[in-house]
């Protein structure tokens, strides 16, 4: 039962946080500061949910195939590679030092 009160708890949340939205003024959403950091946040967020998949496991820090992957990925985008040829270079790279490292 305890995973239902999660369920609707999360979803008043929700519902809360959009209502929050709705009831803020336009005022408030046009300041400099404001637009600057609606802009940043999400690349932040992805970012840490990135680094967190790669390097976290449970609650230790670990190294694996899959920083190899995502440093594959960085090399590919720092030569500006098209999207696809990114996420290949990365499920390559990962899968290769998988099948090497047993």
């Amino acid at each position: 039962m305890s995973i239902w009160i999660a369920i609707g708890a999360t979803v008043v949340g929700c519902y809360a946080v959009k209502l929050i939205g709705l009831l803020v003024p336009a005022g408030a959403l046009e300041r400099p500061l404001v637009r600057r950091l609606a802009a940043l946040l999400p690349v932040a967020l992805l970012a840490a949910l990135t680094a967190q998949q790669t390097f976290g496991d449970g609650q230790a820090l670990v190294l694996d195939a899959r920083a190899a992957g995502v440093a594959a990925a960085a090399v590919a985008l720092v030569l500006r590679a098209p999207f696809l040829l990114v996420v290949g270079a990365a499920v390559v790279v990962t899968a290769g030092v998988r099948a090497m490292g047993g």
